[in-house]
């Protein structure tokens, strides 16, 4: 046997945060060498950060990170590290893992393949590098092998694929596995979606089994950047099995996850195999050598302690508990602000935003303590002797009701308690007054009364807008940020007034369509995320229909009315936007997904729909920061890109219109 003990960490680094980003890696290296590791792996650009955009392109970002480098080297004594930085090498820059091993840098290897898609920008910055080249560069004096190379360690053959590296259909582990690698190393920054975490699972299950290697994938936690949320979930797999996993959603600067591996077992495994020919003559420069003695290690127990949360049917509900206020709370202490102001209506979008910063004091508390949440959050007084969840999100969350005579005693109500259940300061403002003397500023200079009848989105923006200035100026006067409560299925049509239920620093929901929202807060009411639990006053915003209380009360607004249901909103959406449908193919998806819709139904909203999307660009480019939670973003900045303007699917649509008019229901 040749057991060797592994490890992949998880870190929350921020981009060019050098002293914050090389404590964290040294902290990870240093608990892995206590427990007896051999082989540590880190994330993608760890040193850096993934998130640096065109700071990358800036000369000072490589000198910082290879200053970081030399810095981190001394703390390999006695351990195998791979840590993340951007090397420049004639006139190109590479997104490159440097290999670590007892305080010598052994060799770089590039990143192959460059994601250029949704989030993912890499090819502005990064150039592939090719297969099969390998080069030297002259790093702190010495020359460093550079390229697509392997390395032997203490008689251990480590190879690497670099995140998007093993998501393509030409994986480098096929190759490494020929040159008979035991171990491959995975430093990832992947980010969050739903539905990912399995996907990801998959990639490093196969790439251990076919390519006969233990397989560690490392990867970032929590919210690196601004928008995009990382779960963590480290894996080491072998044989084609999980041997370990990290926790998701940790608030920890850095989490460890270990396993002992016989590394003679995989070679025998894979030897085997009769469909295995190994390659037995390498290129020059092809595989690097070192002397290392490994730590001894001896067999552990396999145990995977699996939150029972992972295996819910309410996963997705579940993600969205952990992920949000995640997200929040490294932005937060990112950002240095004081805390956070919600304008709550009392309706589902707000009291949704409101309680996941609730959770977000939940979750913190349960794995930091109280003395760690301080510690994080350090920045903020008024916490110095808050002791319980109660104080604490009283002095970081303010909610704010702001009533015109079109809002009901029912939201007020729901707000209140809302409010009340997850501790937040509440406030109440009357604002009519303000509406009242805006509308008889523009009456006087129009020399007219405004009227329903007439000017119906005029009277109602204005109440949205009335209410912005009042919640700016509490976050302002607290130095906190003021969330904005617009979600996905807004976005979309532009059911938003710009200026006001827009207006904030962060939009937390953006990302998150209404119907999937309504189903999580009566979730959330009613069962609540695992180890924490329901809500029970969400009953009041969940017993209500959606509705902006624009227009006077009696007029009975609802947004589905102004609108269309919210499920064929977000099917359309979900159709055109995610799998680039036009209008008359969406037509007969609807026809299957919604039979109880009569065609002309279907067809109008269809047609509301594209006319809205294409009229409100503009919105969009103009929302706040959202979180990604769903690989269907309308984000312009990061994911959905379309023009401000356009003809608007003109032609599209009246061909639509025709169809139905002449074609029958069941005809073809």
């Amino acid at each position: 046997m040749k057991l060797v003990k592994v490890a992949a960490a998880t870190l929350n680094q921020t981009p060019l945060d050098w002293p914050s980003n090389a404590r964290n890696i040294v902290e990870a290296i240093r608990a892995a060498r206590e427990r007896g590791v051999g082989i540590l792996c880190l994330p993608e650009l760890c040193i850096t950060g993934y998130g640096c955009e065109d700071a990358f392109l800036s000369p000072n970002t490589e000198r910082r990170a290879l200053e970081v480098l030399e810095e981190i080297l001394p703390e390999t004594a006695g351990i195998v590290v791979n840590v993340g930085l951007p090397i420049r090498h004639h006139k190109a820059l590479f997104n490159t893992s440097a290999l670590l091993a007892d305080g010598r840098l052994l060799g770089l290897v590039a990143k192959q393949a460059l994601p250029g898609d949704g989030l993912h920008y890499e090819p502005r910055w990064f150039k592939p590098w090719r297969a099969g080249k390998r080069t030297k560069v002259r790093i702190g004096g010495r020359e460093v092998p550079l390229g697509d190379l392997h390395f032997e360690v203490g008689g251990v053959r480590i190879g690497f694929e670099i995140c998007e590296d093993a998501w393509v259909a030409a994986r480098p582990g096929a190759e490494l596995a020929v040159r008979g690698v035991d171990v491959i190393l995975n430093p990832s920054a992947s980010h969050f979606a739903f539905g990912k975490r399995d996907v990801r699972r998959r990639l490093v299950l196969e790439g251990s089994r076919a390519f006969g290697v233990t397989y560690i994938y490392a990867n970032l936690v929590g919210n690196e950047a601004g928008r995009v949320i990382y779960d963590g979930d480290a894996l080491i797999a072998t044989a084609g099995a999980v041997i370990a996993e990290a926790r998701r959603f940790s608030y920890a600067r850095h989490e460890l996850v270990t396993a002992v591996v016989d590394v003679e077992l995989t070679r025998t495994r894979h030897g085997w195999l009769s469909s295995f020919s190994p390659e037995v003559e390498l290129e020059p420069g092809e595989r690097v050598s070192a002397d290392f003695e490994f730590p001894a290690a001896r067999l552990e127990p396999c145990t995977i302690d699996v939150p029972a949360w992972e295996a819910s049917p309410s996963l997705r509900e579940e993600e969205l508990a952990r992920a949000i206020p995640l997200a929040l709370f490294d932005y937060l202490r990112k950002s240095r602000a004081q805390g956070f102001v919600v304008s709550l209506s009392g309706g589902a979008d707000s009291a949704a935003v409101a309680c996941f910063v609730g959770l977000m004091v939940r979750f913190a508390l349960a794995e930091l303590g109280v003395d760690g949440v301080r510690e994080r959050l350090a920045h903020i007084p008024a916490l110095g002797d808050a002791n319980d969840a109660r104080s604490i999100t009283e002095r970081l969350l303010t909610t704010v009701y702001q009533s015109t005579r079109n809002n009901s005693p029912v939201t007020r109500a729901a707000a209140r308690a809302v409010a009340e259940a997850i501790s937040a300061r509440h406030l109440e403002l009357d604002v009519d007054e303000l509406v009242e003397r805006y509308v008889g500023l523009a009456e006087g200079a129009l020399g007219r009364k405004l009227v329903w009848e007439r000017d119906d989105i005029a009277l109602q923006n204005v109440q949205a807008r009335v209410r912005a200035p009042s919640v700016w100026l509490l976050a302002n006067v607290s130095g906190a940020l003021l969330l904005s409560t617009s979600n996905r299925s807004e976005a979309a049509v532009g059911y938003a007034t710009m200026d006001g239920d827009t207006a904030g620093s962060l939009s937390p929901i953006a990302g998150v369509d209404k119907a999937f929202l309504r189903r999580f807060l009566v979730w959330l009411e009613r069962t609540g995320p695992d180890g924490l639990g329901p809500i029970p006053a969400l009953a009041a915003v969940n017993a209500q229909t959606p509705t902006a209380e624009l227009r006077p009360l009696d007029a009975g607004q609802t947004d589905e009315a102004d609108l269309m249901p919210y499920p064929v909103l977000d099917a359309i959406e979900r159709a055109a936007i995610r799998d680039k449908r036009a209008p008359r193919e969406i037509f007969d998806v609807l026809r299957a997904e919604f039979p109880e819709h009569p065609d002309a139904a279907l067809v109008g909203w269809i047609d509301r729909f594209f006319r809205l999307f294409s009229r409100n660009q503009w919105k969009r480019e103009r929302y706040a920061p959202s979180f990604h939670v769903d690989d269907e973003s309308l984000d312009p900045k990061t994911w959905c890109r379309f023009p401000i303007l356009s003809g608007g699917f003109e032609r599209e649509l009246s061909e639509l219109r025709h169809l139905v008019t002449d074609t029958p229901r069941g005809v073809r």
